[in-house]
C-alpha cells in the first residue's frame, strides 16, 4: 500500500528509525511495516560487518539511548592522556587517538576495548605493534625505527634525548608529542684526508695523503657536543697533518714517517677528548713530491750511489794490488815459486797455440822459451 512503509534488515545488518528527524529505536534483523501516509519514519540501514559505527549522530544516540546504549553500542570515549585498543573476537581491530569518541556495533562480533596510558617514553608495546604491523597500521600510528647490530639508537622527544637505544625494533606513539629516532654506527670508521698541499719547515713544498681510523664510544656526547662529528673529525685531521708537516724538514718527513704519525695521532687525540669519538689509528699514504724536486732528489741519490760505488772500487782496486805486492814478495824469496808461475805463464801460451815446434828438447822449453827477469 503507498501509505505502508516496508524495511527489511538482514542478519548482518542494524537498522536505525528516524522519526521527523529524531531518532526512536534501533531495529535488528527482520521485515518491519509503519503506517506512514505522511513520510515522516526513515530507517538507515548499516552494516555491522564492520564494528565502527560511520554515522555522524553519535552524541545524539549517546544522549538519546542512555543507558540501554549499552544493548547495541560500546562507546569508546578515550582521554586526552590514553590510547585505546578496539579488540574483535579478541584480536586488535583499531587503535584509537587520545580524545577519540567513537561507537561499536555490539552484533556479530564481540567487540573489548582496553586503554592505555600514554607514559613518558610513548613506547607501544611489543605484542601491539606485531598486530598494527601485521594490520599494516604501525607505520601510520607510530614511528618506527631499527637500530641494527653494531649501533645505537637515540630516542628524541618534542627535540629533547629521552634515552639510548640498544640494537632492536622499536616503536613510538606518533600522538601529542614529536618522537624521532637517530641511529649512530658504532663500528669502526674510515677517514681519509686526500690532496692536502703543504709546506715543510725548510720551505718545500709537497701533497701528503692521511687516512685515519676512528670510532663512536659515547653516543650521547657525540651526537650533543658537535654538530657534526665527521666533519669535526676531518678537519682536526687537516690542522694535525699541517702542524706536524710544517715542524719538520723534508729529509725529516722522508726519513722517519713514524713519527709524523705519532705526533698527528697525538693532536688528534687530544682534540676528541670528551666528544665520544676515539681515534684508533692515523698515518700518512703518500707524500707527492713537485716534478722538479723529484729530479732533485733523484740526482742526489744517484750522486750518493756513484760515489759509493766509487769507494767500494777504489776499495777493491787498493785489495788486488796488495794482493799482487804479496805475491811479488813470496815469489822474489823463494826460485821454487817462480819456476812454478814461469810454468804457468807457459801453460797459459800453449793453450792459445795451435802448432808448436820444439828444439833443443824439453830443456830448452822449459828454459830458453819462457824466461822471467
Amino acid at each position: 500500500m503507498f501509505w505502508t512503509k516496508r524495511v527489511v534488515i538482514g542478519d548482518g545488518e542494524r537498522g536505525l528509525v528516524y522519526r521527523n528527524r529524531r531518532f526512536e529505536r534501533v531495529l535488528d534483523a527482520g521485515v518491519y511495516r509503519w503506517f506512514d501516509p505522511m513520510r515522516r519514519i526513515e530507517v538507515r540501514v548499516h552494516n555491522v560487518a564492520s564494528p565502527e559505527y560511520i554515522g555522524s549522530d553519535i552524541d545524539a544516540l549517546v544522549a538519546c539511548l542512555g543507558t540501554r546504549l549499552g544493548e547495541t553500542f560500546m562507546l569508546a570515549d578515550i582521554g586526552e592522556a590514553e590510547v585505546g585498543i578496539v579488540l574483535k573476537n579478541g584480536k586488535l581491530e583499531q587503535v584509537l587517538a587520545p580524545g577519540s569518541r567513537k561507537l561499536f556495533w555490539r552484533a556479530l562480533a564481540s567487540i573489548e576495548l582496553r586503554t592505555l596510558a600514554l607514559d613518558a617514553s610513548m613506547e607501544v608495546d611489543a605484542a601491539v605493534a606485531r598486530r598494527l604491523r601485521q594490520l599494516g597500521a604501525l607505520s601510520k600510528l607510530a614511528v618506527v625505527a631499527e637500530v641494527p647490530a653494531e649501533s645505537a639508537g637515540l630516542a628524541y622527544i618534542d627535540g629533547k634525548i629521552d634515552r639510548t637505544l640498544a640494537p632492536g625494533s622499536y616503536a613510538f606513539w606518533n600522538f601529542q608529542k614529536n618522537v624521532a629516532v637517530d641511529v649512530v654506527d658504532l663500528r669502526v670508521q674510515s677517514v681519509e684526508v686526500s690532496g692536502q698541499e703543504l709546506l715543510t719547515r725548510d720551505k718545500v713544498s709537497l701533497r701528503v695523503n692521511l687516512a685515519a681510523s676512528t670510532r663512536v664510544t659515547d653516543v650521547v656526547a657525540a651526537r650533543t657536543r658537535v654538530a657534526k662529528i665527521g666533519d669535526f673529525v676531518y678537519l682536526e685531521l687537516q690542522y694535525g697533518l699541517r702542524k706536524a708537516v710544517s715542524g719538520k724538514t723534508l729529509d725529516e718527513l722522508l726519513g722517519d714517517k713514524a713519527s709524523l704519525d705519532a705526533d698527528i695521532f697525538a693532536y688528534v687525540r687530544g682534540q676528541l677528548t670528551g666528544l665520544g669519538v676515539e681515534v684508533l689509528g692515523v698515518g700518512v699514504k703518500d707524500v707527492i713530491l713537485p716534478g722538479e724536486m723529484k729530479e732533485i732528489l733523484n740526482g742526489v741519490v744517484q750522486a750518493e750511489k756513484t760515489a759509493q760505488a766509487n769507494v767500494i772500487r777504489r776499495r777493491e782496486e787498493a785489495n788486488a794490488t796488495r794482493s799482487l805486492l804479496n805475491a811479488a814478495k813470496l815469489i822474489d824469496e823463494s826460485p821454487v815459486l817462480m819456476r812454478l808461475k814461469e810454468l804457468e805463464a807457459l801453460e797459459k801460451v800453449t793453450e792459445k797455440i795451435d802448432k808448436l815446434t820444439v828444439f833443443g828438447g824439453l830443456d830448452g822449453v822449459l828454459k830458453q822459451l819462457v824466461t822471467l827477469k
